[in-house]
């Protein structure tokens, strides 16, 4: 058997992709370019006002700006990957590069499941105890809040890379994604690969089951204070402070479950549907989310909308 890591001569692997559908490659390498594009513009403008404008220098919108950016660090993790493979007729990346994207793309989802449930946490103190947050919610919290959330997620990648790229790998060198997904990679590994799984079931307890559970249970009590407030206007009021964060939870949330809650087809002819239709979930999954995040702050929320306007109108005045 040929066994190949970072030290032997075979240090690449092949990234499959869409290898087997030559046709859709040119059609999706524009589809995903303009989906990009999209993401790099609305994020920028979000971190942008929430930069410049004053009023927007909230705990909330830190937050919001920390997701905007990482949302930038996670597509360019492996977006222009994915592109430069639908060009590419040998589709080949480096056992380091690999290893640097899977760093990359596990740091980024962890970190943002983290940051989901802290912004849940603030739209908690918020509606159910406004007169204390300023104080539960000052620059001295929120900061050290939102440097943990990147902490602990770099710590778990760090981890679970460590322990994958350490594997002995042999034989067939192909990846059968789009790009070095952790669970794909696995599966070329020519050991007991026991201690990954579990790992990697602790990751998931923490970073998606813990989360989802602070979430939820943020969530019951913020709809109660609601359901408790006497005018309708004050209740609609208060639930537009946390339908956004609530619609972005759903939207990330829901396509994970969809993902990998699916049942599986036993035929090889619905595997090999299935396997494609899988592979294109997990690649429009790694953009639509971030491309919906902004679009979604800024279609329901004033504050963010009345901050692009008036970035808008200085800029125009200016010229």
């Amino acid at each position: 058997m040929v066994r190949f890591n970072e030290t032997s001569p075979m240090k690449g692997f092949i990234l499959l992709g869409l290898s087997a559908h030559p046709k859709l490659e040119k059609t999706f390498f524009v589809l995903i370019l303009l989906m990009y594009l999209v993401i790099l513009l609305g994020n920028g403008i979000l971190i942008l006002v929430t930069v410049l404008d004053s009023h927007l220098h909230t705990p909330m919108y830190f937050f919001l700006g920390n997701l905007s950016f990482l949302d930038i660090c996670y597509t360019t993790s492996s977006v222009p990957l994915i592109l430069d493979s639908f060009l590419t007729p040998r589709k080949t990346i480096s056992f380091s590069a690999c290893a640097v994207q899977m760093f990359l793309s596990f740091a980024m989802g962890a970190t943002e499941c983290v940051l989901l449930s802290m912004m849940a946490f603030d739209r908690y103190v918020a509606i159910c105890n406004p007169l204390r947050y300023p104080v539960v919610m000052s620059k001295a919290v929120y900061v050290p809040m939102a440097a943990g959330s990147w902490a602990a997620g770099s710590i778990t990648a760090t981890v679970q890379t460590s322990l994958a790229m350490h594997l002995p790998f042999c034989g067939d060198n192909v990846i059968n994604h789009f790009t070095c997904e952790i669970l794909a990679v696995l599966k070329l590994a020519c050991a007991d690969i026991s201690i990954n799984v579990i790992s990697m079931v602790v990751a998931n307890v923490i970073f998606l089951g813990v989360p989802v559970l602070f979430i939820s249970f943020s969530y019951v009590f913020i709809l109660a204070t609601i359901l408790r407030i006497p005018s309708a206007e004050g209740r609609k009021k208060a639930f537009s402070t946390c339908s956004a964060h609530l619609t972005v939870v759903v939207v990330f949330y829901g396509t994970i479950l969809f993902m990998y809650g699916k049942p599986k087809s036993k035929d090889s002819l619905g595997a090999d549907k299935q396997d494609l239709a899988d592979k294109l979930i997990s690649l429009f999954y790694g953009v639509v989310t971030p491309m919906l995040n902004p679009i979604i702050y800024s279609l329901r929320n004033k504050d963010v909308k009345a901050a692009v306007r008036n970035l808008v109108s200085q800029k125009h005045f200016s010229q």
